[in-house]
């Protein structure tokens, strides 16, 4: 659980300040150290854990520097070159970690840019890092399946042989999916003749192509639609099933009868994507006021709403999103509801000081 708050707490913090970072240095500071002590348990300021800035000479290469070393048992296990916020990672603007990867004990290297982290080791040839990553993770966009396989990268769970068992495995699944979602945005002349030809018996001809292209699209589109309907239907809890990030609730207190839901209205409850992304948002900031796996979450038809100990009498604030102007909702002392119209979840934490102060209102 603290594993996944770490990571939410660090989504939140980069959707709130990228914006504000303009070097490599302050991406380090403000995101890739927390990366590193928080999500993967390392101490930053421990020497024997963690040496910024390490220096290996590699043949005539002298005193160049990788940004981070992480080490454990004395063991250099993982290098981490950074970039700034925004930038691209190409590989090929990464040669320090190519040159150390070879001359170090380091099996996992790290390429990121404080929001996106590329993991590579050496598949192909031994003691040769790959030029393609077998695990990415986008810190505002993450994948559920990277998620575990993450977590062996932690200090307390740390297992390189597991890691490379998997390694291979990873990296052509990720290779598999980015395909996917290629062809899914902008089919190719194969993935149209693939289907068509499944479904059309005729010759397929040009004029055939031209008119399944946008059928092909239109399937693609409802298809993958119907996949999302179907996960956030199951969703009853409120935890979306294409969102790892989401904790079980506690099984809920009693409520009032006026927020019972029956089971037909359960039915019609729809958690979606984006009232999650807000929960965690309002989430982030409450959380200085309070612990957080007391905060907690609750859909109705008409609001998503966001309380203290799973508990209907302690509301915090409601999502209104169901609608073209959204709105968020916050309680004071006396249950009144006061609405902000918000155009963008980001706009929330311009709310923070009125959130904290509904939390410790019921507290």
């Amino acid at each position: 659980m603290e594993y996944l708050e770490s990571l939410n707490a660090l989504a939140a913090k980069i959707r709130q300040q990228a914006s504000s970072i303009a070097t490599e240095e302050a991406t380090k500071n403000a995101f890739v150290m927390p990366f590193i002590k928080n999500v993967l348990g390392y101490d930053v300021f421990d020497p024997t854990e963690v040496v910024p800035e390490f220096i290996c000479d590699v043949g005539t290469k002298k005193g160049e520097k990788i940004d981070y070393a992480i080490l454990k048992d004395g063991q250099i296990q993982m290098l981490i070159e950074c970039k700034k916020i925004g930038e691209p990672l190409n590989v090929n603007h990464a040669s320090q970690l190519f040159r150390y990867f070879h001359v170090t004990t380091a099996r996992i290297s790290i390429l990121t840019n404080g929001r996106v982290y590329k993991f590579f080791t050496d598949l192909d040839a031994p003691n040769k890092m790959d030029e393609k990553p077998f695990l990415e993770l986008d810190l505002l966009d993450i994948d559920e399946h990277s998620v575990p396989e993450l977590s062996k990268l932690t200090k307390s769970t740390f297992d390189v042989e597991s890691i490379i068992s998997a390694a291979g495995e990873l990296k052509y699944i990720g290779q598999i999916k980015r395909e996917i979602a290629a062809q899914f945005a902008t089919p190719g002349d194969e993935f149209l003749r693939f289907f068509t030809s499944r479904v059309y018996d005729g010759v397929i001809t040009a004029k055939v192509r031209e008119q399944f292209q946008p059928l092909l699209h239109k399937a693609i589109a409802q298809f993958t639609g119907d996949l999302v309907n179907d996960r956030l239907k199951s969703a009853i809890t409120g935890v979306s099933a294409n969102m790892p990030l989401a904790f079980n609730p506690a099984p809920p207190e009693p409520s009032s009868p006026s927020e019972t839901l029956e089971p037909d209205d359960e039915l019609r409850v729809v958690t979606t994507k984006e009232e999650l992304e807000g929960f965690f948002v309002v989430k982030s900031i409450v959380r200085t006021a309070v612990e957080s796996n007391r905060i907690g979450h609750r859909d109705t038809q008409s609001y998503f709403g966001i309380l203290l100990d799973d508990n209907n009498r302690k509301p915090i604030c409601r999502l209104h999103f169901n609608r073209a102007q959204k709105y968020i909702g916050i309680l004071d002392a006396d249950k009144k509801e006061t609405r902000y119209p918000i155009a963008s979840l980001d706009e929330i934490y311009g709310l923070s000081e009125a959130l904290i102060e509904a939390t410790k209102w019921v507290a």
